[in-house]
Parts: C-alpha cells; structure tokens; sequence
C-alpha cells in the first residue's frame, strides 16, 4: 500500500467519487484543485465531469482512489462491490460507514472513514495538548437549523429528512460521537434520548441526549439538535484546576486556569478545508488520524446501543 500511494504521488490520480450530492460535489470541487483526473458514478447528467453508470464501468476505469459519498443505505452495497473486485485501492467514505452496525469483512483495500472534524484545528489542539488523566467532565453542544443546510434542494426531499435513506440526527452528526471517543476513549452509556419532537417535516430523529462515562472517572453529556435556529457546536471540557471552551464554528479554544484566559484561534480556518486536508493526508501517505474501518465500526455499534435505549 506505501508504494501504492508513493506512485499516486508521482503519476496522474484516478479518482472516482461515488454519488454526485451536496458532499459529492464539494469533494469534486476541491479534488479539481490537486490536478486529478476524476470521474463521477452518478446517473446526473451535464456535471461538468465524465460520468459512469453501470458497476462493471468502475473496474473498466480502475481508479486508485475511490470516494463514496451517495446515500448511507447504499454505502454497504458499494464497500462489498468493491472489496468483490478491486484491490490495493484507496477508498474513503463518507460518514457513517454503514446505515447500522453489520459485520462485513474490508481487507483487500485501504478503507478510510470521512469523519473529516478530526481534522479541524481545534480536535487537533485537544488531541496533541490535553492530558485525558487530567479531565473529569465534557460537555458536547450542538445545534443548527436543518432547513438552512442546503441551498439546492428542500430540506425534506434531502437524505437527511429520510430514515429510509440513512438520514437523522444520530448518523448525520455522528462526527461528535467519532471525535470524542478518538479524544477520550469509549464512551459508556447511562441514559439516552434519540427521538424526532420539532415540527420539521421529517421522519427522522432530530435530537439526542445523552449521559456516558468514559473510563469510569470521566463523565461526558451530549446535547444535539439540528432544529434550532441558533448555531453552536461546541465542547465543554473541566478537568483538574482548568476549563476548557473550544468552538469548532469559531474556530478557537479558550484555556482557564488559575483566574488566567489563554486563547488560541483559527481566524482564516474554514470548514471545507477539514476535507482539503483529508484528500492531502492521503496523497501523502499520512493516515494516521483518519478514522478506520473498526473505530467506525465501535461508533456504530454505540449508535446501535442508543436507539436500543
């Protein structure tokens, strides 16, 4: 897999991108950028890119980087397609990995999960600072107002609206359960609440709460909706003798300890650039944040354990 990804460096990229929606489409935008050949399997047409249809096209392309971001209760299909068929391949997908936790086996390519917030400055902040021993209490607040996530289409007609399509709350913003388990460890489950309670026109949960420890010290609160009209997404971190504030909208971090502020700050930082630098890290063959195919399968299975709650 090394020589692999030393050749892409050196040779024009074959990338194919699976699925042409909203994220589809930001990673075509950005992959134009990195003087890549890219070709999309979509049934659209006039994109601007060649387009595949049929699946045996894909192995006639034999592309060395894949990306599947169609709907998540079509990623499963795709994964085996692929692991059937072509090997020593790149092949990213977009979060979650799968609509539900199922066992399948990944082991013919590099299979890499987008959980792209990994690489916001302010996870990697917490990430190479803060000592986990030291923590006792973390609170993750998030809301947004679903109707203003697109421009291009009706919130109601979007994946997200649709629990057939792998839509919700808990998947669509599963990247806070990824990146506080990365930074902290597992998370166990006390008490949860996963339910839909707005008038959004959706079928869909729209809200979790959530109460869990972690190493048994530490205890974690998830507050999340995607109904509100006030945007935050935030951390709350307390541990011994210091509080911390890290806002991944403003993209800074406010350290408190000792009656004194330390702030730390991202000004020109934008959310498209996490995905900028998934595509560089892997060009360059630095994996080692991504997240895998068993971390995200842990993720699932606690998103399992939520609904059963």
């Amino acid at each position: 897999m090394v020589t692999f990804l030393k050749k892409m460096k050196n040779s024009p990229r074959k990338i194919l991108i699976i699925g042409y929606g909203s994220i589809g489409r930001k990673h075509a935008q950005i992959l134009k950028k990195f003087n890549c050949k890219i070709v999309i399997f979509s049934k659209q047409k006039n994109i601007g890119f060649k387009t595949l249809n049929e699946k045996k096209e894909i192995l006639e392309y034999n592309p060395d980087y894949i990306i599947i971001s169609n709907n998540t209760n079509k990623h499963g299909e795709f994964l085996k397609f692929l692991e059937k068929n072509l090997r020593k391949k790149i092949i990213l997908t977009e979060k979650p990995l799968l609509q539900k936790y199922q066992k399948i086996k990944l082991s013919n390519n590099k299979y890499l999960v987008g959980y792209n917030l990994r690489f916001h400055p302010v996870i990697q902040y917490i990430k190479k600072n803060l000592k986990k021993d030291r923590v006792n209490f973390i609170s993750v607040n998030v809301s947004s107002y679903l109707p203003s996530w697109r421009t291009n289409i009706d919130y109601n007609k979007s994946n997200t609206a649709k629990k057939e399509l792998g839509g919700g709350l808990l998947l669509e913003l599963s990247h806070e359960l990824d990146y506080i388990r990365w930074l902290f460890g597992d998370i166990n489950l006390i008490y949860s609440f996963s339910k839909k309670i707005s008038n959004l026109k959706i079928n869909t949960d729209d809200i979790l709460i959530l109460f869990g420890s972690i190493k048994k010290r530490m205890k974690v609160i998830f507050n999340m909706n995607f109904f509100s009209r006030i945007n935050k997404r935030e951390i709350i971190i307390e541990g011994k003798n210091f509080s911390i504030n890290a806002d991944l909208i403003k993209n800074e971090v406010k350290f408190l300890s000792k009656n004194r502020i330390k702030k730390f700050s991202w000004k020109n930082f934008n959310i498209s650039d996490t995905y900028k630098l998934e595509h560089k890290k892997i060009f360059n063959n630095d994996l080692k944040n991504f997240c895998d195919i068993d971390q995200s399968m842990e993720t699932l299975k606690l998103i399992q354990r939520i609904k059963e709650n």
